[in-house]
């Protein structure tokens, strides 16, 4: 089974002409022709920034998709019914069977807005767990949550896909925490630096995808379609599993 994977920081939809376009970037989704994509800065009826919009609903309905959201925020709102909510998300053309959220709050009364989205998918027969996240720039909370993910990733009894906007560089303490047990899908001496922000002018890689070596990579691009639509530009690749 071949299928195409990508990570996306979409910035709630606002791009470098500080329009919230939703449409933009669900046409850089459908551009990129992937099965599977992890999001990262994804409203559901946050605030007036993105008109109080399910972002991850309309973006699911567009483009025809089976979807999880995990939210690191979230707020009371004056309707009891509905959470103001800011996070991770998940996008997929195949059933997701089964989905976890994970806040991660280290510090009591400290709400920094972080979490971990963690989903089992289902291809035909086979089944694999994805892991979609945004870690912290805090050196200390970055390490507390790498070894959260970590510690998911180990006890996962199915082949694992992690992606997300990490906030690292490479080869940092961090990256070489989570590349001891899975590959960084980016391959620098095959496909060059691989740096996805800020999108107009991109000298900083901070946007990973790391697998289980189930995973077999077959290409590997920052997809800089469209790079007004977010501050960051996707990263996408094709694997056989």
């Amino acid at each position: 089974m071949k299928f195409g994977i990508m990570t996306f920081n979409i910035h709630h939809g606002k791009g470098r002409d500080r329009r919230v376009d939703l449409e933009r970037t669900a046409g850089v989704i459908a551009q990129s022709g992937c099965d599977i994509i992890g999001l990262n800065e994804v409203d559901q009826h946050y605030s007036n920034r993105s008109d109080y919009e399910d972002q991850i609903g309309r973006l699911a309905e567009q483009l025809n998709m089976h979807y999880a959201y995990c939210p690191s925020l979230s707020l009371s709102s004056d309707d009891s019914s509905v959470k103001r909510q800011y996070g991770n998300a998940l996008l997929t053309r195949f059933p997701i069977v089964k989905e976890q959220h994970h806040s991660f709050n280290f510090i009591k009364g400290l709400v920094e807005g972080r979490s971990l989205l963690e989903a089992d998918v289902r291809i035909g027969d086979r089944l694999f767990r994805v892991f979609v996240t945004h870690l912290s720039l805090n050196p200390w909370l970055h390490g507390k949550q790498t070894d959260f993910l970590i510690e998911r990733v180990q006890e996962s009894d199915v082949p694992v896909i992690v992606m997300g906007d990490f906030n690292m560089k490479p080869y940092s303490r961090g990256w070489k925490k989570i590349a001891e047990k899975l590959a960084d899908l980016w391959d620098e001496s095959q496909y060059g630096q691989g740096f996805t922000y800020p999108s107009h002018r991109p000298r900083r890689r901070l946007d990973y995808i790391f697998l289980s070596p189930s995973f077999h990579v077959t290409a590997a691009e920052v997809a800089a379609v469209d790079p007004s639509a977010s501050d960051h530009l996707p990263l996408k690749g094709s694997v056989t599993y």
